[in-house]
């Protein structure tokens, strides 16, 4: 199909069902053995940028990033929309769920968190079970490209700043950027 409307702009899987954002503003969910779409999520205002699926407990979500600068987390049973996170100032071009889980007695309890990469060279964290404000924001030089949560196979991880993993990122420099560790520093890698 040469409609521009219809291409995919970003692919992700769980190994059963396979999800692809499009130039249309949807999310369309096919299922792999048969390569028949049985799901269609409808709520970004522009182009998908990124789409992430849940584990764990959150195994039957998605995440995604929109060119409509919000982050938006979707519940696949259903076919609905969740959340919608609102902060980031241009487009959304990364989005994760983080290993962290946030103690929160505001909200009844531990909750998840996830972040999202921008075009506005934030990083930002939010709480998925709450609709205020975002967690943290780390700002970054350039635009925030892609995020990676990686293990941190260090000797530190019972320091009591070190939560174990490190935020991997790419930016539109071309760097890539650690943030972690006991210090909470960055690194760069040409």
């Amino acid at each position: 199909n040469n409609n521009k409307s219809n291409s995919i702009g970003v692919v992700g899987g769980n190994g059963y069902t396979i999800c692809s954002g499009s130039y249309d503003n949807t999310i369309q969910i096919w299922d792999i053995e048969t390569t028949k779409q049985f799901n269609i999520l409808k709520g970004h205002d522009n182009s998908i940028c990124s789409v992430k699926y849940g584990s764990n407990e959150l195994v039957n979500t998605i995440l995604s990033g929109s060119e409509d600068k919000s982050v938006r987390l979707w519940d696949i049973r259903s076919d609905k929309q969740i959340q919608v996170f609102n902060g980031h100032t241009s487009y959304v071009n990364a989005v994760e769920y983080s290993p962290f889980v946030v103690n929160n007695d505001e909200i009844g309890g531990n909750s998840n968190v996830i972040c999202s990469g921008s075009r506005d060279n934030t990083i930002r964290f939010w709480d998925i079970r709450s609709n205020k404000n975002e967690l943290h924001i780390i700002k970054g030089d350039s635009a925030i490209k892609c995020l990676k949560f990686k293990n941190s196979n260090k000797s530190n991880k019972n320091k009591k700043n070190d939560c174990g993993y490190n935020l991997c990122y790419g930016s539109s420099e071309g760097l890539i950027y650690i943030w972690g560790e006991a210090s909470s520093s960055r690194w760069w890698f040409y």
